[in-house]
């Protein structure tokens, strides 16, 4: 593997995370490590005390049977057995002077404790305590006793067998820990790269739909753990990108298309005026129609930014307590003489009052563009009734149904798409903005708008807004 690779590696979340990974075994083992080891060598330092303390009693009950005599030889046979360079005896008169020893020609740079002493002198039982010789690889366990109220024993034994047990525990200790080390670490690698896996997934798939290649997915796969959560949501995300892509794609092409009318009849006006006109009502006519082309444009652009506005929160709607019920009775009385002219029967079935949180403006407008194509879109001799009323959640329903041409199911789904026309309605005039911004202010105020159809058997249009919450 090439320096660069290496370099680059290390900057991986996956070299992190081993890294963390056998990190954070290599601490634990080593503390483990130490509290076993302390373990051990204080239950050896205990029994090496209680083998110290046995001698101390068997020697001070051969001075009380049979003297101090006895005792001196005792210590002496004790310590040829065991070996003069494994343990040795002194007996000390209270003032700390030797009377009587082992041979101690290997132990001579042991000297004797007057503290030790004075603890024995106060009463406080026996003294342990361990010592390192300069030059010497293992510890002295000395203990300092009272064999009698006259005699004082020091008593010491090289700490050769703990010592070596103790080093081959480390051996043994360093050795398992750099097979384990290594071992985590691979361990630490494989994991790493498993739960990294769908990250990069995510990368590459993000990595080909930078370079075109929308189409691209993360693929998913069903343990649903986070990873497969995070490859969920970004498909997710990916679907909406690619909607709203095609969206804006429509929304440009039928922008292109609505644009493209009224502009080129201004032009043509104009240049008939401008090649054919010779009187000042002709140039006035053109300045007429110039204006009421100009004022369609204008409408149809500022309901555009009112609906990209109320659908993404930019406006905030103006909170107030609103009838709906008076807005309903309104806006059918606005439409009833055009129902009227029409020839349509036009019936309003609201309740005294009915009240909500909204936008009272808005509002209005949402349900003046609903009415207007129910009253637009139904043919002499038929009828539009409205309705308010509240479901079983308690939010208002407002109910407008017509007998007009209806919808087909091809167009149904995309009827409150920008732009979109049905093959009917386009020898109607509008723009086909009026039930894009109805829907807009509908979900601006947490409700939504719903349509049943048929051909020949007109729509119903349902609108559902929520009733302020009680505190």
């Amino acid at each position: 593997m090439s320096l660069r690779k290496l370099l680059n590696l290390r900057n991986t979340l996956a070299f992190r995370l081993t890294l963390w990974y056998a990190g954070i075994f290599t601490v634990s083992s080593c503390v483990a490590f130490f509290l076993f080891y302390t373990l051990i060598a204080g239950v050896i330092r205990d029994r090496t005390d209680q083998e110290l303390l046995g001698q101390v009693n068997r020697f001070s009950t051969l001075l009380a049977e049979e003297g101090t005599e006895a005792v001196e030889n005792g210590v002496v046979i004790e310590a040829q057995a065991a070996g003069v360079k494994k343990v040795f005896f002194r007996l000390l008169h209270l003032n700390g002077q030797v009377f009587s020893s082992t041979n101690v020609s290997y132990w001579k740079d042991i000297g004797i404790d007057r503290t030790a002493i004075e603890q024995l002198l106060q009463g406080r039982g026996a003294v342990f305590e361990t010592i390192v010789i300069p030059g010497r690889k293992d510890k002295v366990r000395i203990l300092y006793a009272m064999l009698s109220p006259a005699i004082i024993v020091q008593l010491g034994q090289a700490m050769e067998s703990y010592s070596r047990f103790l080093d081959a525990f480390k051996g043994i200790f360093i050795a398992t820990m750099t097979f384990l080390i290594i071992v985590a670490a691979g361990v630490g690698w494989f994991m790493a790269k498993r739960a990294v896996s769908g990250v990069e997934a995510v990368t590459r798939t993000a990595q080909k739909i930078s370079g075109g290649s929308l189409q691209e997915r993360v693929p998913v796969k069903p343990r649903g753990d986070e990873i497969d959560q995070l490859a969920t949501t970004f498909n997710h995300m990916l679907d909406r990108i690619q909607i709203l892509l095609t969206e804006i794609k429509e929304m440009s092409d039928n922008i292109a298309h609505d644009l493209r009318s009224p502009i080129t009849r201004i032009r043509g006006v104009a240049e008939v005026v401008l090649t054919t006109g010779a009187s000042l009502v002709e140039y006035e006519g053109m300045a007429a129609s110039t204006i009421e082309e100009c004022d369609r444009l204008l409408d149809m652009i500022n309901t555009m930014l009112l609906i990209s506005k109320t659908e993404s929160g930019v406006d905030k709607l103006s909170r107030e307590e609103v009838d709906i019920a008076g807005l309903v009775r309104d806006a059918c009385e606005l439409f009833a003489p055009v129902a009227e002219d029409k020839r349509v029967s036009l019936s309003c079935h609201v309740p005294g009052k009915s009240l909500l949180s909204g936008d009272k403006r808005m509002i209005q407008r949402m349900l003046s563009n609903i009415l207007d194509n129910a009253v637009k879109y139904t043919p002499s001799g038929g009828r539009v009734e409205v309705s308010v009323s509240e479901n079983e959640k308690q939010d208002i329903v407002v109910s407008v149904q017509d007998t007009g041409a209806g919808i087909s199911k091809a167009d149904l789904p995309r009827i409150f798409e920008r732009f979109y026309r049905c093959d009917q309605s386009r020898s109607q005039a509008g723009t086909g903005l009026g039930l894009s911004l109805a829907r807009a202010i509908a979900r601006a105020h947490g409700g939504d708008i719903t349509v049943v159809s048929s051909p020949n058997q007109g729509s119903t249009f349902t609108i559902i807004l929520p009733k302020p919450t009680s505190s």
